[in-house]
């Protein structure tokens, strides 16, 4: 292991976070919030915890208070959760933040997204070491359950009081590692459906040929949504500038129904994933599957286990001062190149835009494999020490607008 890294007062900080195993499922925070009082406490700002949906999911705010408070705030957003580990397949222990002779640092979170809410303390303490002081407020905020839809996190505490008292104007949240020198920057996000097709027929023995029954609806069904798959995976195929956050993605991920072998079952039920593009119209989309369903023979029960509404991206243009200054740092300052996408999943960026802020998904990590909920996730350590350097630069633009 190299002295070089290990010494590093930021590695060790980036370090000491990744051995906090706040996994998922039945997180206990204490132990991260109490790291993150420290971190607040050695940066001399203020935490504050707020409980949107209960003690056992805590929301911590580190704020650094601009010289005017009255202009509107920038959230720095992260969550504490990470995904679970199949430990068998990894080669370092997972919440061990093993450093190899190369400097990679190896740890379930070191991608999604621990090197990040890292960094941006990081960048910050740069900032005060160097006696700056910035215009606008900074609020670092900490989350829980992203992992899990952050239904009991940022999904409510954007709709408290606590929250708007923070005059949020804009927000960073999470991006994707890029394994070449291409950073990606997310400014929307498509909406997830998953919708339930229950089909109802006629019952009775194997050995008929019975009418209306449930498996011939599913059929139709089935049919109807694969070929609507196959048409998106064709606009994909035919337009090289399109990623996949471009197009609307349909997976039928479960199928269940039946109760023995010989006996013709009275309902079918397949659940479908759907995530929506930004451009699709979400009264005509949902006019088509309920169409499908009475084309199918009727008696089909569309359900919608998950529905997020349609939520206006980010504007990306001169109109927006905070993408004007998040370009200007990394393009003509910093001479980096990104790429503008639609993010392929879903983060709590879409919680925030769903309120009215502006938002960007960013996480400096170039030249790294995508290993978010894969196994041997790592950052190398000079890739995250850049990542600072990175931030140190965009927050010092963004916050003097």
């Amino acid at each position: 292991m190299s002295n070089k890294w290990e010494s590093n007062p930021e590695i060790q900080r980036f370090r000491d976070y990744l051995r906090i195993p706040t996994v998922q499922p039945n997180i206990n925070y204490v132990e991260c919030i109490e790291f993150l009082k420290k971190q607040a406490d050695e940066l001399n700002l203020p935490i504050e915890l707020h409980y949107p949906y209960d003690e056992t999911k805590p929301i911590a705010v580190i704020t650094w208070e601009g010289a005017d408070p009255s202009l509107p705030s920038i959230v720095l957003n992260s969550h504490m959760d990470v995904v679970p580990v199949y430990e068998n397949l990894w080669t370092h222990q997972p919440f061990a933040a093993e450093m190899d002779e190369n400097g990679n640092i190896f740890a379930r979170g070191a991608q999604d997204m621990k090197s990040v809410g890292m960094q941006y303390l990081g960048a910050i303490k740069r900032l005060q070491d160097k006696g700056v002081r910035l215009k606008r407020t900074f609020h670092v905020i900490y989350v829980p359950d992203e992992e899990i839809g952050g239904d009991k996190g940022m999904r409510l505490f954007v709709k408290t009081e606590a929250f708007r008292r923070l005059n949020v104007g804009f927000a960073l949240d999470e991006g994707i590692a890029s394994p070449d020198e291409v950073f990606p920057v997310f400014y929307a996000e498509r909406s997830v459906w998953r919708v339930d097709f229950i089909c109802h027929g006629t019952t009775g023995h194997g050995s008929l040929l019975l009418e209306n029954t449930a498996g011939e609806k599913m059929r139709h069904i089935l049919d109807n949504m694969m070929d609507f798959r196959a048409e998106q995976v064709e606009i994909l195929k035919n337009n090289p500038e399109f990623s996949i956050g471009d197009v609307t993605t349909v997976n039928l991920t479960i199928l269940h129904g039946g109760v023995q072998s010989n006996v013709v079952p009275s309902s079918l039920t397949a659940l479908f994933d759907c995530r929506l593009a930004v451009d699709v119209d979400h009264d005509a989309f949902e006019g088509k599957l309920r169409t499908w369903s009475e084309q199918a023979g009727g008696d089909i029960e569309v359900n919608f286990v998950q529905k997020r509404p349609k939520i206006q991206p980010t504007c990306i243009d001169n109109n927006n001062p905070f993408w004007k200054a998040f370009r200007e740092t990394l393009v003509d300052d910093l001479h980096l190149k990104i790429k503008p996408l639609v993010f392929p999943g879903r983060t709590d960026s879409c919680y925030i835009r769903e309120v009215g802020i502006p938002a960007l998904g960013f996480s400096p990590l170039s030249n790294t494999p995508v290993l978010l909920h894969d196994n041997d996730e790592y950052v190398s350590a000079d890739t995250y020490l850049t990542g600072i350097s990175i931030y140190t630069k965009l927050i010092e633009k963004i916050g003097n607008i």
